[in-house]
C-alpha cells in the first residue's frame, strides 16, 4: 500500500479493534516539547517526578526508539463511566476515573494487534508499542497527529471524549502519511478564554495556560514520598491522585454524556472505604493497586492519604 492507504487502514482497523481516537504523525524529534521540558525541569516545576521528564533525549525522541523509524500511530481509549452514588454507610475515599480499571493494558493489547496488521499490509515491517512508558511522550504525538490538542491543565484533549483518555503509540518503520498536516500546530482551539480548570484548582497549581507546577498539585502529593502531606485539607476525600481540573471540563461534558449507557464503574473501585486502607497490610495494599505508581512501592503512603481523607470526611484522625 502507498503512504495514503496505509494510514486509511490503519485509523479504521483501530477503530475495529476499539480504539477511540487514532492519528499519524512522523517519528522525528519533538523539539519544543523537549526544550520546554529541560525549561520546567530546571524551573523546579515537576518537583521530584521522572517519567518522561527525566530523559527527554530520548522520550521526545521517537526515531530512537525503532530502528529505522518513520511513523508513529497515536492512540486513544476512553474510560468515560458513568459516576455511581457515593454511598454514606461508612467513611470513603475517592479514586480518579483513570484508575478504576485497567485501560492502559486493553490499550497495549489493541496497539499490539495493531502493529500485528501493519505487518501483514507492509511486509517486512517493525513496530513496538509504549503505552504509559517512561520512553515516550504520548500526548505530544497524539497532538502532533491531530487527534487531540494540550488544555490549559496541560491535559490531552480529544474531541469525542475529551480528557477522559488513556493514550500509547505505535512507533514503525513502515512509511504512513501523517493525519494532520501542520504537526507544530494544534488541530482545533480547544479551550478559547475558557478559564474552568485554572479557577477550580484549589491550590492554584496552573500557573499559566498549558503549565501547572506540580509542587502545589494534588494529584503529584497523593503519589510523593512525602511524609506528611501539604494542602491536606484541600484533599478532600480523594486518596490518590485528583479529577477536579478534568471535572469541571467543558469537553468532559460531552464525554460523560456519550458514556451514560455504559456499566458504571463499581462503587468500590470509585470510592474505595478508607477503614481498608488503613487496616490493610502495607505490602498487600499496594499490591493490590500494582496498576497504579505508588513511590517506593510502599503502600504506607496510600495509607497516609487515607488518613488524611479520613480526617477530612469525619473530622477526626484515626487511632
Amino acid at each position: 500500500m502507498d503512504p495514503r492507504r496505509l494510514t486509511q487502514a490503519v485509523v479504521e482497523e483501530a477503530a475495529r479493534l476499539g480504539i477511540d481516537a487514532c492519528g499519524v504523525c512522523r517519528a522525528e524529534p519533538y523539539a519544543r516539547t523537549e526544550t520546554l521540558i529541560r525549561e520546567r525541569r530546571q524551573a523546579g516545576l515537576f518537583a521530584d517526578m521522572r517519567f518522561t521528564m527525566a530523559h527527554p533525549e530520548r522520550s521526545c525522541h521517537p526515531e530512537t526508539l525503532v530502528r529505522g523509524a518513520r511513523s508513529v500511530v497515536a492512540a486513544a481509549r476512553s474510560y468515560a463511566r458513568p459516576e455511581p452514588p457515593k454511598p454514606r454507610d461508612r467513611p470513603r475515599g475517592r479514586m480518579p476515573r483513570y484508575t478504576r480499571r485497567d485501560e492502559y493494558a486493553v490499550l497495549r493489547d489493541q496497539l499490539g494487534a495493531l502493529g500485528e496488521r501493519l505487518a501483514g499490509w507492509a511486509p517486512g515491517s517493525r513496530s513496538a508499542v509504549f503505552v504509559d512508558a517512561n520512553h515516550h511522550v504520548d500526548r505530544e504525538a497524539a497532538a502532533r497527529s491531530g487527534i487531540a490538542v494540550y488544555g490549559k491543565n496541560t491535559l490531552a484533549i480529544t474531541r469525542r471524549h475529551g480528557s477522559w483518555v488513556v493514550l500509547g503509540v505505535l512507533v514503525t518503520d513502515a512509511e504512513l502519511e501523517p493525519t494532520h498536516p501542520a504537526a507544530d500546530e494544534p488541530a482545533w482551539d480547544a479551550c478559547g478564554s475558557c478559564r474552568a480548570c485554572i479557577d477550580a484548582c484549589p491550590t492554584d497549581a496552573i500557573v499559566a495556560d498549558g503549565v501547572l507546577d506540580a509542587r502545589r498539585c494534588l494529584s503529584y502529593h497523593t503519589q510523593s514520598p512525602m511524609d506528611e502531606l501539604p494542602y491536606a485539607a484541600e484533599l478532600g476525600d480523594r486518596v490518590y491522585g485528583c479529577d477536579i481540573c478534568q471535572d469541571v471540563c467543558p469537553w468532559n461534558t460531552g464525554a460523560s454524556r456519550r458514556a451514560a449507557e455504559l456499566e458504571p464503574d463499581a462503587v468500590d473501585d470509585a470510592f474505595p472505604p478508607l477503614a481498608d486502607w488503613l487496616e490493610a497490610d502495607p505490602d498487600e495494599l499496594v499490591e493490590r493497586y500494582r496498576r497504579l505508581y505508588v513511590p517506593e512501592l510502599d503502600g504506607r503512603y496510600l495509607a497516609r492519604n487515607a488518613r488524611a481523607a479520613l480526617e477530612n470526611v469525619s473530622g477526626r484522625r484515626p487511632g
